[in-house]
């Protein structure tokens, strides 16, 4: 006699089928060699090529859309996508935001990760930028030390130092982790109520302070740069920490 299927069952043989066709997709767009912004077979063809059902083709975009592996334009079909870290940046603000409550965990290990990245180029920014004189993160610079001497916020201008300094280093994916980390601590500050302060001022001139050591080929000079542009966030977020205790 045969047994009906339990919803237990059902949901589990649905999922391993979803992630069968999301397994299958990836591997399609490997070995077609499809690149970003390039059109994606068609539901139909994907069916009729893969030997999966509809429902588990959609399921299976869905999933990879949520990871930037695909994007779907409406109206226009579904393309690859970018293959950002867009979804590492949107688990890391919810996580941090999770924790709030309790000890700023995810916060602080985001601090850690983005001086971790800063120190890490310091031989290479410095061999890079040896004797040189960028007009551009020097503009930069000036923006940020007015903007703070005015107790203004510099947000727009501190990401824009941080990605123009790291183009010479032609490191795609360290510059991508090092806007990523910048983002999730920039959204999670103010949501978890840690604010910098009068400080600032501090920050900013860490700035001109790290552009001068690289162009000096100085690395020792640009590690302390970054400790002390990072030494008033440190501050503000053991302030939050002990304002929860």
């Amino acid at each position: 006699m045969t047994k009906t299927p339990t919803s237990t069952n059902w949901v589990s043989n649905t999922r391993k089928s979803a992630w069968s066709a999301t397994e299958a997709i990836k591997d399609l767009i490997l070995t077609e060699g499809l690149r970003r912004g390039d059109p994606m077979p068609t539901e139909t063809a994907l069916c009729e090529r893969l030997g999966i059902s509809r429902s588990s083709v959609r399921e299976a975009m869905r999933t990879l859309a949520s990871l930037d592996i695909v994007e779907v334009r409406h109206g226009h079909g579904t393309y690859v996508g970018e293959f950002s870290l867009s979804p590492l940046v949107n688990g890391l603000i919810f996580r941090a935001r999770s924790d709030a409550h309790e000890d700023l965990r995810t916060l602080r290990e985001v601090l850690a990760v983005r001086i971790a990245l800063d120190l890490a180029m310091a031989d290479r920014l410095a061999n890079e930028y040896a004797g040189t004189e960028d007009y551009q993160l020097a503009a930069l610079v000036e923006a940020m030390t007015h903007k703070a001497a005015n107790g203004e916020l510099f947000t727009v201008e501190d990401r824009t130092f941080h990605h123009l300094l790291l183009e010479k280093v032609n490191n795609r994916l360290i510059s991508e982790l090092v806007g990523a980390f910048w983002a999730i601590h920039t959204d999670l500050q103010p949501h978890l109520g840690v604010a910098p302060g009068t400080d600032i001022v501090e920050t900013a001139r860490a700035h001109g302070d790290m552009l001068a050591a690289v162009q000096a080929g100085d690395a020792s000079a640009y590690r302390e740069a970054v400790q002390a542009h990072y030494a008033p966030l440190q501050r503000a977020v053991d302030r939050a920490l002990a304002e929860m205790r």
